[in-house]
């Protein structure tokens, strides 16, 4: 079975239609229809867009927060950084800051030698007043050494071990220093308290003592040596009904901050004990 074409007719109907359709078009005529089909696939397309768009612009939002998130962390890393190493330029500064102080007051006193220790413990007792230092008997520390920091006198060596000495604050309760003040001269005896002040004792009431007179060793008794710095006089204290005059002192050191210190090796404090037991025990 054969399948005819077209016929001719119809051939020339659907050209004389197309024909007719083209100049229509060319006149403008099919406009509107044109417009009434576009518009709904215009309208659809640029809803499709925009759904487009949206899920782009959320995928690429993703993409930058994680951006951001990853840029923060290394920010943050970076700036914990620079304030490590800002806290060690710090305190290397203050190493060599405290160090040229020791230094300056060694180079003040040529006549003594030093052992530098680090303070590496402190007494947790309210009632006392001691620093542990990294330095012992193998290291050439005896007991009664003198030991003072870049400001002044700290205090003396107490016990000590292979490694490690304890060191009695000028501060404690049971310390005592003879000092001398100046520029009036006169002697005094400096305790330390439970609290941690200090003040001078024994000063005869007829001393022209003031306020901001220096207050040094003066070496009687033998236990430090003469002329190291302890502090100045604060507030002077004196009752007429009193033998002596008082007075609190504030010390140059700072003893919550203590580091470094020197241990004057060269000096041999002088032994009192058995004359003062012989002087309790005579008749």
């Amino acid at each position: 079975m054969r399948t005819s074409g077209p016929s001719p007719l119809q051939t020339i109907t659907l050209l004389l239609v197309a024909g007719g359709l083209l100049l229509l078009a060319l006149g403008g005529y099919l406009n509107p229809v044109a417009n009434a089909v576009l518009e709904p696939l215009l309208g659809a397309q640029g809803w499709l867009y925009t759904r487009f768009q949206t899920m782009q612009d959320f995928f690429s939002a993703s993409s930058d927060l994680a951006a951001l998130r990853l840029e923060n962390a290394e920010l943050r890393a970076e700036n914990a950084q620079l304030q490590t190493d800002l806290i060690a330029a710090q305190q290397q500064a203050n190493e060599i800051e405290l160090l040229s102080a020791l230094l300056d007051f060694a180079r003040a006193r040529p006549q003594d030698q030093y052992q530098a220790a680090a303070v590496i413990s402190r007494d947790p007792s309210p009632f006392l007043q001691y620093v542990i230092i990294n330095r012992g008997s193998d290291d050439g520390i005896r007991r009664g050494m003198p030991v003072v920091a870049q400001g002044g006198l700290v205090g003396r060596v107490s016990q000590v071990t292979a490694s490690a000495a304890r060191v009695e604050l000028i501060t404690d309760a049971a310390a005592q220093v003879s000092v001398s003040l100046q520029p009036s001269e006169v002697d005094g005896l400096l305790t330390g308290s439970l609290t941690g002040d200090l003040s001078i004792g024994l000063i005869p009431q007829d001393s022209a003592l003031q306020s901001g007179d220096l207050v040094l060793t003066s070496g009687i008794g033998g236990q430090y040596p003469a002329n190291i710095l302890i502090g100045q006089v604060n507030t002077v204290r004196q009752e007429a009904t009193e033998l002596f005059q008082s007075a609190s002192v504030q010390p140059v050191v700072d003893f919550t901050r203590l580091e470094v210190v020197l241990i004057i090796i060269n000096f041999q404090p002088v032994d009192l004990s058995p004359l003062l037991e012989d002087g309790n025990t005579s008749p």
